[in-house]
């Protein structure tokens, strides 16, 4: 028989750090990426990783989260920011016991402000071919992928991930990408255009922005009905 706790217990000796790491789902006009920081430090010195920091006694966890957002690209993003989980394996990380406790959020890559980060290796890398990163990161980044892919099946995701405005070739390469799946075009499109989210624009794409081909019919969204979907859901099946 094992031996049964015993009550009051003994206060323990506190060993443990916390940790925050931001899964960042960013859109280039062309694909999905995910950004990634390179160690300086040993042992993983060279290495990538997720943008992370360490947590003090005080610090709130969705404040850290957002002061991070602001660090990397400027802007505050209070409601886009989501958290995942902890991930607390006891050896996740080689310099002790670091608790980390990971966030997601959706951007468009042009906001990134590579300028202030590029003393730190800070890299875009295509969304389905993230390397082998440092402690258990690749776990995390599949988590938020798994996370987004809910997301995109509920809910409408591209006002923050696409160019304003947008062409429905991008719209269906960011859909074709978080699912890992291919959809037929005229269906695709017939679908979406039920939703009403969709509001066509008499210009035509010129070629000079990333991912959008001359003479493509250019879109935005109705703000109204897509945040009325982004509250309410659809279910987005082919």
């Amino acid at each position: 028989m094992s031996e049964m706790l015993r009550y009051p217990q003994a206060e323990p000796e506190f060993t443990v750090a916390l940790s925050l790491s931001l899964v960042l789902i960013g859109f280039d006009g062309k694909g999905l990426q995910v950004l990634l920081a390179r160690s300086s430090k040993p042992p993983y010195e060279g290495a990538l990783f997720l943008p992370s920091r360490y947590l003090g006694a005080g610090d709130e966890l969705s404040t850290s989260a957002r002061q991070m957002f602001v660090e990397l690209f400027g802007y505050d993003n209070a409601a886009g920011i989501e958290q995942l989980q902890a991930f607390g394996k006891v050896f996740r990380h080689p310099g002790g016991r670091v608790v980390n406790i990971a966030h997601y959020a959706t951007v468009r890559t042009e906001d990134f402000r590579a300028e202030a980060w590029e003393k730190h290796g800070m890299m875009w890398v295509p969304y389905t071919a993230v390397p082998e990163l440092a402690f258990d990161h690749n776990e995390i980044v599949k988590y938020a992928q798994e996370r987004f892919k809910r997301r995109v099946k509920r809910r409408p995701v591209g006002f923050s991930l696409l160019p304003d405005p947008f062409t429905l070739g991008q719209l269906q390469v960011l859909y074709e990408t978080a699912l890992g799946t291919a959809f037929d075009k005229r269906n695709f499109r017939k679908k979406l255009r039920k939703t009403d989210i969709l509001v066509p624009l008499s210009a035509k794409a010129d070629g000079r922005q990333p991912g959008q081909h001359t003479g493509a019919l250019l879109f935005r969204f109705n703000t109204e009905k897509y945040e009325k979907l982004r509250l309410e859901g659809y279910d987005f099946l082919f």
